[in-house]
C-alpha cells in the first residue's frame, strides 16, 4: 500500500569537519511513521565505499530470513551508546538530497527496545536512502557517514544488509555567549555554555561569512575544549559570524549540538 505525504525533512551529512543541513518535503510509498523522546540531529561510524560508490554490508546476527528472492535490511540506532527505541527508519528507492528527498518504492519500521531494526521482505536492487528519523523532530539523518553526499545500497536477494550503526544527537545545547544577533567588538571575546549532560569534552566553529568581511580563523573551527567557556586568544575582524558548539561523551560519541542560528556580528577595528 502506497501513501503521499508531505514533510519537512532535514539530512545532515558530515562533508570533511562541518556539519550541513539540508531541507526536503517527501513523499513516501511504505507502512510505517514514527515518533519518540528527544530532540535534534545525527553521525555515525565511518563507512568506506565499495569501488561502485556503494555502501556495504557488515556483519551480525539476522532477525529473520527474507522471503524467497527478497533481501531484509537490518541496523541499529544509539544515542549516547544507548537504545534509541520507536525511531523511524526509512529506505528509498530513490533519494535526491536537494529536491524532494525520498522518492520512488519506501519502506518504513520503527526501531525496537533494543534500538534495532528490521526491514522485511525488499526487492532486491540498489536503493538510493537509508534514513532515520531524529526522535519527534520532523528531521531525517542518513544511517552512514564518512561519505559526502547520499550513500546508495546494493541489496541482494535472499540476504540480509547490516547497515552502519547510527548515533543520533541532539540539537538543545545551549550557548550563553555570545547570544543570537548581538553585537560584539572585536577583542577579548568569551564563549560560554551550559554544560551538558554526559559530556566529557565540547568542541566549537566560529563560520565566517566572508561577503560580510569576516575573516575565518582556522584555530576556531573545530575547536576542543574540556570546560564550559573558552577565551578567544586573538581578535576577531569585523564582520558577520555563525557559532556552534558541539558536547562528546568520553568515548567520542557526538551528545549534543547548539542550534544552527547563532549569528553574531564584530564591530570596530580588529586590533593589529
Amino acid at each position: 500500500m502506497s501513501t503521499k505525504t508531505k514533510e519537512a525533512v532535514v539530512v545532515l551529512v558530515l562533508l570533511g569537519s562541518v556539519l550541513l543541513g539540508c531541507n526536503f518535503s517527501k513523499r513516501t510509498n511504505s507502512n510505517s511513521s514514527g515518533n519518540a523522546n528527544s530532540t535534534t540531529a545525527n553521525t555515525n561510524t565511518s563507512v568506506k565505499p565499495n569501488a561502485d560508490g556503494t555502501v556495504p554490508s557488515g556483519t551480525g546476527v539476522e532477525k529473520e530470513k527474507p522471503e524467497s528472492g527478497k533481501a531484509n535490511v537490518q541496523g541499529k540506532v544509539f544515542y549516547n551508546q544507548q537504545p534509541a527505541t520507536a525511531v523511524d527508519v526509512k529506505l528509498c528507492e530513490k533519494f535526491n538530497q536537494y529536491f524532494g528527498g525520498c522518492q520512488g518504492e519506501t519502506f518504513a519500521t520503527k526501531t525496537d527496545a533494543q534500538g534495532e531494526y528490521l526491514i522485511k521482505n525488499v526487492p532486491p536492487r540498489v536503493y538510493e536512502g537509508l534514513i532515520v528519523k531524529v526522535f519527534d523532530t520532523p528531521f531525517y539523518v542518513f544511517a552512514t557517514s564518512g561519505i559526502v553526499s547520499t550513500a546508495k545500497y546494493k541489496i541482494d536477494a535472499d540476504q540480509t544488509f547490516f547497515a552502519p550503526d547510527t548515533n543520533l544527537f541532539k540539537n538543545n545545547l545551549k550557548l550563553l555567549n555570545p547570544k543570537a544577533g548581538a553585537k560584539i567588538g572585536p577583542a577579548d571575546i568569551e564563549l560560554k555554555w551550559d554544560a551538558y549532560p554526559d559530556a566529557a569534552y565540547y568542541k566549537f566553529s566560529i563560520y565566517a561569512d566572508s561577503t560580510s568581511g569576516a575573516k575565518t580563523e582556522y584555530d576556531y573551527i573545530n575547536k576542543r575544549v574540556d570546560g564550559v567557556s573558552y577565551a578567544l586568544d586573538k581578535p576577531l575582524a569585523p564582520g558577520a559570524y555563525r557559532c556552534k558548539i558541539e558536547a562528546f561523551n568520553g568515548n567520542d560519541i557526538k551528545l549534543a549540538q547548539s542550534s544552527d542560528d547563532i549569528n553574531f556580528t564584530v564591530t570596530g577595528v580588529a586590533p593589529k
